[in-house]
C-alpha cells in the first residue's frame, strides 16, 4: 500500500470531527502495521471498501473517547456503551470513509462501495485480517480524546 492514500482518510477525519463534531483533531505520528490488533482500544468501528480499491478502514477509540464523541454528536448524555453509543461510532466511521472515497474517485474513475459498518467492542477482542494486510495507523488527538484511525487496501 502506498502511503499516499492515507490522506484523503486523515483529511476526511479532519474534516468530520470539524463539520459533525465542531471539533479540532491534531493528527499524530503514522505508523505502519501488520496485524490488526495492535491497539484495538475498547470500540472500533470497521468499514470495507471494494470496487477499484479493496480494504477496511477502522476508528478505534477508548471507552471516555465514544462517549464523548455520542454526546457530542447527538447532544445527549450518555454514560455507557449500548446500542446508541455504537450506532454512533459507526456512523462516524461511514461519514469518515464516505469523504474518502469520494476524495479517492474524484478523478472520474469508477465507483468505491462501502460496506454497511461494524462495531466490536470490549477489552478483550481481535480482529483477524489476511496474513498480508499492511495496516497505516495514524493517531490523533482532540478535545474528545485521544482515538486512532487505521487503514488497510489496495488500489486495483
Amino acid at each position: 500500500m502506498k502511503v499516499e492514500y492515507i490522506n484523503p482518510f486523515i483529511e476526511s477525519v479532519v474534516e468530520v470531527f470539524g463539520t459533525m463534531l465542531e471539533t479540532d483533531v491534531a493528527r499524530g505520528d503514522v505508523g505502519v502495521s501488520r496485524s490488526g490488533s495492535s491497539n484495538p482500544r475498547d470500540i472500533m468501528a470497521l468499514i470495507g471498501l471494494s470496487g477499484p480499491a479493496r480494504g477496511t478502514v477502522a476508528l478505534s477509540f477508548p471507552t471516555a473517547t465514544a462517549l464523548a464523541l455520542v454526546r457530542k454528536l447527538l447532544g445527549m448524555e450518555t454514560a455507557v456503551v449500548d446500542d446508541t453509543v455504537s450506532d454512533g461510532v459507526a456512523e462516524i466511521v461511514n461519514m469518515v470513509a464516505g469523504s474518502a472515497k469520494a476524495k479517492l474517485t474524484s478523478g472520474g474513475g469508477p465507483p468505491i462501495d462501502l460496506s454497511l459498518p461494524t462495531v466490536v467492542r470490549g477489552r478483550n477482542f481481535e480482529v483477524e485480517y489476511p496474513t498480508k494486510s499492511v495496516w497505516l495507523e495514524v493517531a490523533f488527538q482532540s478535545s474528545l480524546g485521544d482515538f486512532s484511525l487505521r487503514v488497510t487496501f489496495e488500489k486495483i
